[in-house]
């Protein structure tokens, strides 16, 4: 969201380009809000956003440098990756008291050749090396201290990021003030060492329609995705895989240089990430699929995903990522609820003959346990048979 307050005075909040969430702002907008306060005029940008498209960010950066008058940017709530880059661009950067800054190293998803995966990385590591100038010119650090601090991923708060060099002061707030602005809404989890209380954040907001991983199995992190990753089968979706919102534009950028219009694209992008399985997106983009098939396999994949939790509540031996392997095996919605079934009525009768020996109970032994199992799992929607 871009707003001109008062003539010269700028709001950005929200995600860094035009992504899928309600809230963003793009270089264009900025462009024309500093077109609006004048060339010469003295402005003051307030910012609160945990980034978005690192070129975009790049951009928005160059426009703001390059305003002939004052720059005064503060940071509100958030100044996180690509907003972090715009907020470099301030002939004055202020921290609001509890504020947040982090740099890190950009990322991106590819798919395609060899060739595609190398240029990708060409691409991924001039673009680090220029948001590491831009980082290192207001610093006054090395570029090499500059790039150790975007690998590590550095959250910073005000004093931190006022003691490092990246912003060069703390704001004052006078008593009675109006509270602590906080930070924008962005599925931070995405991030490799988020603060605890961001993630929280997320979780408590719904600022993600994707279940956070466990300790025993945690999310891959935006470099962890920079690495290719081997897909060849179409609707698979690697256990606890997420896209961050600028892969997803990537992988929309690559449809529709192909035979996707770019409304479907982001449609059946959107679609993925609210149906809980962003990683379709890139095979079903690749394969140029129509809108309405991908729906119709995206709400499939949702299915096999429910039937699994549904069958987890019977038998929690059964493996959390049981459904990513039947999705990267390509079966159907019948095949998965039929194979549950089997693994189900199986948990079932090793349970029933240790428990209850047939000649001590008049147990009718394997039969009676899968009669009885059939109706159990009818109950939970899983069984194909009629009772």
């Amino acid at each position: 969201m871009t707003v001109l307050v008062n003539g010269t005075e700028i709001v950005l909040s929200g995600t860094v380009g035009d992504l899928y969430w309600d809230e963003c702002f793009t270089a264009s907008d900025v462009i024309l809000a500093l077109a609006q306060v004048g060339r010469g005029q003295d402005v003051t940008i307030r910012l609160n956003s945990g980034g978005g498209i690192a070129t975009e960010g790049a951009a928005i950066h160059s426009a703001i440098a390059a305003h002939g008058g004052r720059k005064t940017i503060v940071v509100e709530g958030i100044a996180a990756s690509a907003a972090s880059v715009i907020a470099m661009a301030g002939d004055d950067v202020v921290m609001s008291p509890g504020a947040l800054m982090m740099v890190h190293d950009p990322s991106g998803f590819t798919f395609g050749t060899v060739d595609d995966h190398e240029k990708q990385i060409t691409a991924l590591t001039a673009l680090a090396t220029a948001m590491a100038g831009i980082y290192a010119e207001k610093t006054g650090k090395g570029v090499d201290e500059v790039r150790a601090d975007m690998r590590a991923e550095i959250w910073m708060t005000p004093e931190e990021a006022v003691s490092g060099g990246y912003a060069d002061r703390v704001l004052t707030r006078a008593s009675g003030a109006d509270p602590e602005p906080q930070p924008t809404a962005f599925d931070y989890r995405l991030f490799e060492h988020p603060p605890e209380r961001l993630v929280a954040l997320s979780d408590r907001r719904a600022w993600t329609n994707r279940a956070r991983s466990t300790a025993a199995a945690p999310a891959a992190s935006p470099r962890q995705q920079e690495k290719p990753m081997a897909n060849d089968k179409a609707g698979s979706e690697p256990a606890n895989f997420t896209f961050t919102q600028a892969q997803m534009d990537e992988a929309v950028s690559r449809a529709t240089a192909t035979s996707v219009p770019r409304s479907d694209a982001s449609a059946i992008a959107k679609a993925c990430v609210d149906g809980g399985v962003p990683a379709m997106a890139a095979s079903l983009l690749a394969e140029g699929v129509s809108l309405a098939e991908a729906k119709t396999r995206i709400g499939a994949a949702g299915e096999v995903k429910n039937l699994v939790a549904l069958a987890r509540r019977k038998d929690p031996n059964i493996p959390e990522d049981l459904a990513a392997t039947m999705l990267a095996d390509g079966k159907t919605v019948e095949q998965a609820r039929a194979a549950l079934f089997d693994k189900l009525v199986a948990a079932e009768e090793k349970t029933a003959i240790a428990s209850h020996p047939p000649a001590a109970l008049g147990n009718a032994g394997a039969a009676a346990s899968t009669a009885s199992m059939e109706r159990e799992i009818k109950r939970a929607g899983l069984s194909t048979k009629e009772a």
